[in-house]
C-alpha cells in the first residue's frame, strides 16, 4: 500500500507540474504584457518553482564531456566495462592521461541516490586518473529472477570489480560504502589477492557510528530492527520490472534527508523564487541543478538495507570484530599493505567526526606510515566530495595520497 500510495501521489503531482510549467511559460511569454507588469512575474516564478519541485525524475546522466588540463581540452569517454544485475562498472578516461596514470575505483553509495551524485568527484579525479565507478542499479528495475542482494553480495561485487580493473588499482569509498569497502579490502588482504587495492580512501563513512553519533545514527538505534521491517519496507508495484521485490524505497530516504534540514531546503526554494522574479535565471538554474540530482532517487533491496541498519548502526559489527563475509569473520588486522586515508568534514551532520577516522585505529596490522587523516574545515557531508572545497582543498589531498602509494611495499610488522 505504501508504494501504491506514493505512485498515485506522484502521478497527480506529475500532471500538476506539467500544468504549472505550461502556465509559467505563458505568463513569461514576451507577447503577453502580463509577464512584465503587476503580479505576472511573481505568479510565473511561483509556478516555475512548484513545477520544478513536483516534476518526476529518472536516472540522471553523468554528462562529463571534457576536462581542461593547462591550455588543452580533452574529450572524456564514458563506457560500461562490466555489467551485473545490481550494478555496472563504468569507466571514464581521456587521451591526455599519462600512460602510467593511476586506476581508481570509486565506490558510490547505495543509499537512495544514483552514482551521479558523485559527478563532481569523477569530474575532478578523471583529470589525472583512469576512473571507474560503481553504477548501482535501482532495485525496482531488477527482476526477481536475478536473485537477492545483501552486504555479502556488495562485498563480492567490489572484489569482482577490482579483479576486472586488475592489480595495483586504488579504491575510494564515499559515505555508506566505506564499511563494505574496508571489509572487501580485509577479505582480499587475508587471501593475499593480487588485485587488492594499493590504497583505500574513505570519505565521510560510518565505520564506527559510536563516535560522535548524528541524528541519522540516532534514528537507526532508537527503534528495533523489526520496526524497520514492518514500517519502511515496501513491495515494488507491478508497473516495474522488479515487481514483487521487497525494497526500501528511495522516496522514503529522500523524505528523511529533506526533513533533517527542512528549513535550509525551504530557504533554497525561496531563493530560486527570488532569482526568477529578479530575472536572474542563471542563479536559479544553478540551484535547480542541485535539486535535479538530489531528488533523483532509487530503491535499495530490503535485505541490504536491513543488514546495513543492523550491522553498521545497531551492532557495530565491523569495529567490534564481529562482521562476517560468507560465514567467515573479517579481520581488519589482515590489512598490511593497503594504505588508508580517512577524510572527514568538520560540519558533517550525517557521519560525525571520528566515525571514518576509526578505521585507522582498527587496522592494527598496517604501519602508521601508510595511514593518513584529513579533516576538511567548514565542510558538510556533501561538500566532502562535491563543490568548490572538494576541488580546491580535498581532491589535492586525495590525489597526492594516491600518487604517494602507487607501489606496493613489503609489509612491515
Amino acid at each position: 500500500m505504501l508504494y501504491n500510495a506514493y505512485e498515485l501521489n506522484r502521478a497527480w503531482l506529475s500532471g500538476a507540474s506539467a500544468w504549472a510549467s505550461v502556465t509559467a511559460e505563458l505568463l513569461n511569454n514576451p507577447v503577453l504584457p502580463m509577464g512584465y507588469h503587476g503580479l505576472g512575474p511573481i505568479v510565473a516564478s511561483a509556478l516555475d518553482v512548484f513545477a520544478h519541485a513536483a516534476a518526476p525524475r529518472g536516472k540522471p546522466a553523468f554528462d562529463i564531456r571534457e576536462v581542461t588540463l593547462g591550455r588543452k581540452i580533452w574529450p572524456v569517454t564514458e563506457s560500461i566495462v562490466l555489467r551485473r544485475p545490481f550494478g555496472n562498472l563504468l569507466h571514464f578516461s581521456h587521451p591526455g592521461l599519462a600512460k602510467d596514470a593511476p586506476r581508481l575505483l570509486i565506490v558510490a553509495p547505495m543509499s537512495g541516490h544514483f552514482a551521479t551524485l558523485l559527478r563532481g568527484t569523477v569530474a575532478k579525479l578523471v583529470e589525472t586518473m583512469e576512473v571507474f565507478i560503481t553504477d548501482w542499479a535501482d532495485a525496482r528495475q531488477v527482476p526477481l529472477d536475478d536473485g537477492s542482494f545483501d552486504l555479502d553480495d556488495y562485498i563480492d561485487y567490489l572484489i569482482g570489480f577490482l579483479e576486472h580493473i586488475g592489480p595495483n588499482a586504488h579504491m575510494l569509498a564515499v559515505c555508506q560504502p566505506s564499511v563494505p569497502a574496508l571489509a572487501a579490502t580485509a577479505v582480499m588482504a587475508a587471501a593475499k589477492h593480487p588485485c587488492r587495492p594499493l590504497s583505500l580512501t574513505m570519505m565521510g563513512g560510518p565505520v564506527d557510528t559510536r563516535e560522535a553519533p548524528t541524528s541519522v545514527n540516532d534514528v537507526a538505534v532508537t527503534r528495533p530492527l523489526s520496526w524497520f521491517k514492518h514500517n519502511v519496507i515496501a513491495t515494488v508495484p507491478l508497473a516495474y520490472p522488479g515487481a514483487g521485490r521487497k525494497v526500501y524505497p528511495g522516496f522514503l530516504q529522500l523524505a528523511g534527508f529533506m526533513s533533517m534540514n527542512l528549513q535550509t531546503h525551504l530557504q533554497s526554494h525561496y531563493q530560486i523564487f527570488q532569482h526568477l522574479v529578479e530575472g536572474d535565471g542563471e542563479s536559479a538554474d544553478g540551484k535547480k541543478c542541485f535539486y535535479d540530482e538530489y531528488r533523483s532517487v532509487c530503491d535499495m533491496t530490503a535485505e541490504f538495507y536491513l543488514q546495513t541498519i543492523e550491522h553498521v548502526f545497531q551492532k557495530h559489527s565491523l569495529p567490534k570484530g564481529e562482521f562476517v563475509h560468507r560465514g567467515k569473520p573479517i579481520d581488519l588486522g589482515a590489512i598490511t599493505d593497503t594504505a588508508i586515508l580517512a577524510v572527514e568534514g568538520e560540519r558533517d551532520d550525517i557521519s560525525g567526526i571520528g566515525q571514518t577516522k576509526a578505521a585507522l585505529k582498527l587496522t592494527t596490522g598496517l604501519a602508521e606510515s601508510r595511514k593518513q587523516y584529513f579533516l576538511a574545515p567548514e565542510v558538510g557531508h556533501y561538500g566532502i566530495f562535491n563543490g568548490t572545497r572538494w576541488r580546491q582543498n580535498i581532491a589535492p589531498v586525495v590525489e597526492e595520497f594516491i600518487q604517494t602509494h602507487r607501489v606496493r611495499e613489503a609489509a612491515k610488522g
